[in-house]
């Protein structure tokens, strides 16, 4: 792994990746950086300017757009953490992982406790780092902590709630989770659903190019200190947070509902932040290209790509058909497929996303 200081901006990069902190942006590259980065960033002399298009100009539409998403983002993820993670003492990892048993054990308040970590790391991030910590992660690990105990007080002073619902207003476990013959999957319910808002709110925050703060600012710093994988110090934060949580609410039942929460919500991240999208991508090799382009360009109004390739066992010249349809036009397409040339070699794979004319549009 090596280190580019770029006048004031730091990126790292290695063989196969190149990381630009400052603006968190993540490229799958050549080894060679300049290659890597051409059309996306200007570079003269190993100086690697300023990604422009990632900055909105102040109070602009988009502006407003961003802050917006950021301020939803942070009232949803308070809202898991305040009312399906702290009441049912489940420990997702992070640091509201380490404030729900702080609040069980000690009675601290859950968005204050946060607080409390996340300044500290903070100053050590944009010392370690650098300053593209960022204002936009600063507001918002404040407005998480903000909604996370002004949520509850507002249900008890605002709206009348008694201080046990106002902490508990799902009450997917009667009369509270220390009560032995309570309904012990509503704990379950509230791993799944908890995942569900989290990974909401944090997907939210993530597509405004800030985060909440916690364990990820930690693992950053750690990744920059002990050169670990990014991933790896993320995980083994998050872990000693989940045995924490166990020896805490000594249950066997803790990390397991802790784990559901965590691979609940990383999977609704990624679909907040990358879409989801049941589309097909298919890569046709036949002997009857054109009829089987006529096809698609008919039948289902679909264009593609015509690509021209060589058989591997005796370099045969061929071509393959390149295109992508709606899940409700796959059967229509194999049938085709099927019924002009039944030896057509056919690939059939899911497409994450696709973007352009006909499916969604780019993101402006």
């Amino acid at each position: 792994m090596e280190e580019i200081i770029a006048g004031k901006r730091t990126c790292f990069y290695d063989k196969n990746h190149v990381f630009w902190e400052n603006v968190v942006v993540y490229l799958y590259a050549d080894p060679e950086v300049n290659v890597a980065l051409s059309g996306f960033i200007k570079i003269n002399d190993m100086n690697v300017m300023k990604v422009s298009f990632y900055k909105e100009k102040i109070f602009s539409a988009e502006w407003f757009q961003t802050y917006a998403t950021l301020f939803l983002g942070s009232l949803v993820i308070a809202t898991g953490y305040t009312f399906f993670m702290t009441p049912y003492k489940i420990v997702p990892g992070g640091i509201y992982g380490i404030s729900t048993i702080l609040n069980h054990k000690v009675g601290f308040p859950i968005g204050m406790a946060a607080l409390c970590f996340n300044l500290p790391l903070s100053l050590i991030s944009i010392k370690i780092l650098g300053k593209h910590f960022g204002l936009r992660t600063f507001i918002c690990f404040l407005w998480v902590a903000m909604f996370a105990d002004g949520l509850p007080w507002m249900l008890e002073h605002v709206f009348g709630y008694t201080h046990a619902l106002a902490i508990d207003p799902l009450q997917l476990v009667p009369e509270g989770i220390d009560n032995p013959d309570a309904a012990k999957e509503g704990v379950l319910l509230a791993s799944v659903f908890g995942g569900v808002v989290i990974g909401l709110g944090a997907g939210l925050i993530l597509k405004t190019r800030s985060s909440s703060g916690g364990t990820d600012v930690l693992a950053s710093v750690l990744h920059k200190v002990t050169r670990k994988p990014l991933g790896m110090m993320q995980m083994t934060v998050d872990s000693v947070i989940v045995i924490l949580g166990f020896i805490a609410f000594p249950d066997w039942k803790t990390p397991f509902y802790s784990l559901i929460t965590i691979f609940i919500m990383g999977k609704v991240i990624d679909i907040v932040l990358g879409g989801y999208s049941s589309d097909k991508t298919f890569f046709i090799v036949s002997e009857k290209t054109e009829e089987i382009r006529k096809f698609i360009l008919s039948e289902l109004h679909r264009g593609g790509s015509i690509v021209p390739v060589n058989g591997m066992w005796n370099r045969v010249e061929k071509e393959m058909i390149m295109t992508v349809v709606h899940r409700k036009e796959l059967s229509t397409l194999r049938k085709g497929i099927a019924h002009i040339d039944p030896n057509a070699f056919t690939m059939i794979l899911d497409a994450k996303e696709i973007l352009g004319q006909g499916f969604k549009r780019f993101e402006e």
